[in-house]
Formats: structure tokens, sequence, C-alpha cells
């Protein structure tokens, strides 16, 4: 697939910016020209300043409190998550009731582009490694139970919506530079597609933030 930058300038509106990839598609975004408003409980706990970064006070469990920031963006994208990781998967609905808060401020304010972040793991990919296969349905799928049946939830809302959606799926996350060079799949299983950065995840959403070919698609990335 053909990746496009956008030729001019996006207002982006970022939920979960001070996460591990929301914090880089921010600072992607920047770099890339964009203005980006960032959502977070806790504006302070964003360290990032810049003169087309606004940061402003928001819970994704409250649409009337970010929806007027919704209406003055051109895209979307939910960076959020929970904590605990893989030894702390507890019950949640923070991702399906923060979609449904999403998706329902931008239809009231006719905004149609959104990234949503899920996980690869969610579909044992048959193109995977077997040791990869049986890691992910007998250890990842189990481990992380509550998060991965909340976000089948959320992907579910996500393409009932009838807005121009991606769902980013992507395996295991490190913390490594932007590199640029990575694979991807639309609406189809990776082969051996083991590991990516957030760093490239971000790339790759402010890449094709306004890429037609990424409308109402399920994307794996890996290297």
């Amino acid at each position: 697939m053909k990746q496009e930058q956008a030729l001019s300038s996006f207002h982006i509106l970022i939920l979960g910016g001070n996460g591990g990839i929301g914090k880089q598609c921010i600072n992607e975004a920047l770099a890339n020209g964009h203005y980006v408003t960032a959502v977070l409980r806790t504006p302070s706990k964003l360290d990032l300043a810049h003169p087309n970064l606004k940061i402003v006070k928001g819970d994704v469990t409250d649409p009337l409190s970010f929806i007027e920031y919704v209406g003055h963006s051109n895209a979307v994208i939910s960076a959020i998550g929970v904590s605990g990781g893989i030894t702390g998967d507890k019950p949640t609905s923070l991702y399906s009731e923060g979609a449904v808060n999403i998706l329902g401020a931008m239809q009231k304010v006719g905004v149609k582009r959104v990234f949503f972040i899920s996980a690869s793991a969610l579909d044992v990919s048959p193109v995977l490694p077997l040791f990869a296969r049986l890691l992910a349905r007998y250890v990842i799928q189990k481990l992380l139970k509550y998060m991965y049946a909340d976000l089948r939830i959320m992907e579910t809302r996500v393409k009932e919506s009838g807005l121009d959606w991606t769902i980013i799926r992507p395996p295991q996350l490190v913390d490594k530079p932007t590199t640029g060079n990575y694979r991807i799949a639309l609406n189809t299983f990776l082969k051996n597609g083991l590991k990516i950065s957030r760093a490239d995840v971000a790339h790759f959403i402010i890449a094709n933030i306004a890429n037609e070919e990424t409308y109402k698609a399920t994307v794996e990335i890996a290297y």
C-alpha cells in the first residue's frame, strides 16, 4: 500500500496523549506541521511544549469534557489505554466506553476521520510462526483477557460507526526510534509480524492521516 502524507496541515485531536503511542503521535504530528490538541485528565502530566500544541483537560469517559475540541479538529486519534500491563489485567470498559463517547462526539459535530489503537493478538494470525501462535492463544490472550474482551467491543462499535476509521493492531510494542521502515497489511494478517516501535506506529498514523486507502480498514503493522 502506498503511504500518503497529508498535503496540508490538519488539526488533530489526540486522546491518551501521555501514553507511549499518544506522545509519539503528538511529536510526529508536530514535526510534520500539523496542529495538535491533546486531551488529558491531568494536563500537567504531559511535559511537552510547542507553538502548535494545545494541552487541555478532558476525560474520555465524559464526552461533554472534550466535544468542543472535537469540533475544532478534522482528525481524531484515540491512544487511550489502561494501566497494569500483562500482569495486571482487570475488568475494564475504558476502550469500548471511550470509543462510544469519541464516535458520538464526532458524529454530533461532523468530524469523520479517526484512528483507534487495538492489539494484534485479538485474533491468532495463521501466518505467524507456530511458537508465536501458541504464545498468543495460550499466554497473551489469557493474561489480557479482560482488556482484549473490551477491545473487541471497541472494534465492533468503531466498525458500526460509519466514520472514516482506521483500527491499528500492533504486535509487541517497543521503545525504539522512528525508522519509517516497516510492513503493513490492510484487512488481513501480516506474516511474521512480531514487533513494532511506538514511534513507528505514530509515523504510520500521521503519514496516513488523509490516505483514503486506510479508511474503514484494520491495519496490522510490524517490522
